[in-house]
């Protein structure tokens, strides 16, 4: 079983979470640079955060470096061939549907249909209180925003949507997306998020599920789906290091020659995994650009199930 590979972007945004120290300095030379090393690793995509704004008492940890998503990935598409690119996630709860299909139906159109609008209900709840939208229902919203993003984004150039939060019809959007159906994939891992990713998505982004958890989501995602129709899983890996790091990258980090590293990689697949979102702990740009060199070349031909 194959399994892809991409990875969310360094800089555009800087939680203290994973963010490394080399990228308070950083900017967006750096940014792409980086996003061509993945297309050139042949990574399946580059992904981008969303957050519009950080109150004052999560700023220590969260920083207020958040890069806007469609901003960023169109930056992007320009200086890129391939890689897909990835929204993980738009809270798109925040904005009207017809807002955020315009946005990402444009980026689509300009990228050549390389769009894939992973979206999540947002946890600040300042952010929905400042744009007046609720945050206990953001939820609910989130549902039916997935229902109105699948007739915004489709074929119709006149979508329409008839629900409880949002009604519209007879108002034109060109240009279209490119692709004839937008990857919706859905963020999160509550059992919420993995009810709506089975329900309406078309593909599954953990938050931080560890191995030994995944097996039983995946289970709940492929009960809850019933009809057999396509879902891409996805992962967050452990972070990575390709080859002896010789400096202290955390007792968590996978490291090794990359026939270690792809046996370890290939458990998700075993498990029924996709898709694969991967970290590289590194010291500056050019010794992660190198790392992304490295796992595109001598890592990624291994995932395939072979070695």
């Amino acid at each position: 079983m194959s399994l892809d590979y991409g990875i969310q972007l360094p800089v555009q945004s800087q939680s203290t979470i994973y963010a490394e120290p080399w990228e308070a300095d950083a900017g967006p030379a750096d940014l792409v640079e980086v996003a061509r090393a993945a297309d050139r690793g042949g990574f399946a995509y580059v992904a981008a955060c969303d957050h519009v704004a950080i109150p004052r008492r999560l700023a220590d940890a969260m920083s207020t470096v958040w890069y806007d998503p469609v901003a960023t990935l169109a930056h992007l598409a320009a200086v890129t061939e391939r890689v897909r690119l990835l929204a993980h996630v738009a809270v798109v709860g925040l904005r009207h549907p017809l807002l955020t299909a315009k946005q990402y139906a444009t980026l689509d159109h300009l990228s050549g249909g390389r769009l894939i609008l992973g979206v999540g209900a947002g946890h600040v709840r300042e952010e929905f209180e400042t744009l007046g939208v609720d945050f206990e229902r953001r939820g609910a919203v989130l549902d039916e925003t997935l229902d109105a993003l699948r007739a915004a984004l489709g074929p119709d150039e006149y979508p329409a949507h008839h629900g409880k939060s949002f009604d519209f019809e007879g108002l034109g959007q060109r240009p279209r997306p490119a692709q004839e159906r937008v990857p919706l994939w859905v963020g999160g891992s509550s059992p919420a998020a993995v009810r709506r990713a089975a329900l309406k998505g078309d593909g599954w982004l953990p938050q931080g599920d560890p191995r030994g958890r995944l097996p039983g989501q995946i289970e709940t995602l492929r009960r809850l789906r019933g009809d057999g129709a396509p879902l891409t899983v996805g992962a967050i890996t452990e972070p990575l290091y390709v080859g002896e790091p010789g400096w202290e990258v955390g007792r968590r980090t996978l490291t090794g020659p990359p026939e270690v590293l792809a046996e370890s990689l290939r458990a998700y697949a075993a498990m029924g995994v996709d898709q694969i979102q991967v970290r590289f702990r590194c010291r500056d740009r050019d010794e992660l650009i190198d790392q992304i060199g490295l796992f595109g070349a001598e890592v990624g031909p291994l995932l395939d199930g072979g070695s």
